[in-house]
């Protein structure tokens, strides 16, 4: 089973890439059926080794939160147009501060690498992605979120079974802090892992005596390599590369799973868009056109399918290894995406908020999340200047007026 069906999306993701909560109403809360539920689940918890005290002990004081539900169908890998996506989570703030974190633990990434046979670059930009390199991680409590989810809407037993796996690290003592926060859907940690992965892929990496994915930056990154290594990261090798298509190339040809030889694609006129030469052999490769022919496309291989199992959508394995590429020292895309109005940076979004600020739109902090505040007031911005689509989207062409348009 991949992570991805393990955690179906990250609060933490959501906030980098701008997206805004789900606007539905949660449904009420029935504290009597939630108790039935949590009885119920007091059966699985033992046969998982969590005695009877210990599962009172880590429950009685649950009460369900609602606000969790409506967020299980907003989920940004999926809602997000592509180019804003990337441009929020592979921005020059986080590939500045990705290459200040490979300096400063280069030698805790050095042994990983050894052991795992992951490269630097890669552990540290899934660390990015997951938690801006530990500064954001989620705020709400695991226990709340997933007992919540585990006995109201869908995939109850999915979140059950996630439920279950927090208690037990928490009665192994992996986790000590029953508090311990975590995004909406139970993801925690460094690099968010949910707690049935957790349980199978997290290592001590300091020798300290326990997994500590909260607390420990070490058994953190180790354990990220070790889950890729598990997805079958093939070391030295590339995730992929971005290419130039032919004329005609057909879609149908294209998708993650529809592989051929490398040989192969170069005969039918795929090559590197910054012109350096294919790896040779007969490799196999799939060829991906994530926003259709005029936009950027890609070869990739298994390190890429490695990436993608750690959360299955296209627009996070690209993040990840687009975001790594650039802590190498790469320049970034060379193909523009097939949009007139791009995305924008955190640096962006935060000016872009500045300016609704100046106009006098109560959006609370400027802090480069674009939520529903925000969204109001950019579409109260797009009428009054008759700008089209009036949607709310955080873009180029609203930033883009609002500093040619200061005057109130």
């Amino acid at each position: 089973m991949t992570h991805r069906a393990h955690r179906l999306a990250l609060s933490a993701l959501m906030t980098f890439a701008g997206v805004a909560a789900a606007q539905t109403a949660p449904p009420p809360a029935d504290p009597a059926a939630f108790a039935r539920c949590l009885d119920g689940i007091r059966g699985d918890a033992a046969k998982q080794g969590i005695p009877a005290d210990a599962f009172a002990r880590l429950t009685g004081d649950l009460q369900p939160d609602m606000s969790v539900l409506p967020l299980l169908d907003s989920q940004p890998e999926f809602t997000t147009p592509l180019w804003d996506y990337l441009a929020g989570l592979v921005d020059e703030q986080r590939v500045s501060e990705g290459r200040a974190m490979l300096a400063e633990h280069r030698d805790l990434l050095a042994r990983v690498s050894a052991q795992y046979g992951v490269d630097a670059e890669t552990v540290v930009a899934v660390w990015g992605v997951e938690s801006d390199y530990g500064r954001i991680s989620g705020k709400r409590p695991l226990r709340v979120s997933l007992a919540t989810l585990a006995c109201n809407g869908r995939r109850q037993a999915f979140f059950r079974s996630e439920f279950v796996a927090l208690l037990k690290l928490l009665h192994d003592g992996d986790l000590r802090d029953p508090h311990t926060t975590g995004s909406w859907a139970g993801a925690f940690g460094h690099t968010q892992f949910m707690p049935s992965t957790y349980a199978r892929i997290a290592v001590d990496f300091d020798g300290d005596g326990r997994r500590d994915l909260v607390g420990s930056i070490p058994d953190a990154l180790a354990s990220t390599a070790n889950y890729l290594k598990r997805g079958g990261w093939q070391t030295g090798r590339p995730w992929g590369y971005e290419v130039t298509l032919p004329a005609g190339f057909e879609v149908a040809q294209a998708g993650r799973t529809s592989r051929r030889t490398v040989a192969d694609w170069t005969a039918r006129g795929i090559a590197r868009a910054d012109g350096g030469a294919l790896p040779s052999g007969d490799a196999r490769a799939a060829v991906i056109v994530p926003t259709g022919v005029r936009g950027p496309a890609f070869i990739v291989f298994r390190n890429y399918d490695a990436i993608y199992s750690y959360n299955a959508a296209e627009s996070y394995a690209l993040a990840i290894a687009t975001l790594a590429d650039r802590l190498r020292g790469g320049g970034g895309l060379k193909t523009p995406w097939p949009t007139d109005d791009p995305g924008l940076s955190r640096v962006q979004r935060r000016e872009l908020q500045t300016l609704l600020l100046a106009r006098g739109h109560d959006i609370g902090e400027v802090d480069g999340m674009i939520g529903t505040a925000t969204r109001r007031a950019i579409q109260a911005e797009q009428r009054r200047l008759g700008l089209s689509p009036d949607d709310g989207r955080a873009g180029q062409r609203i930033l883009g007026a609002l500093r040619g348009n200061t005057s109130n």
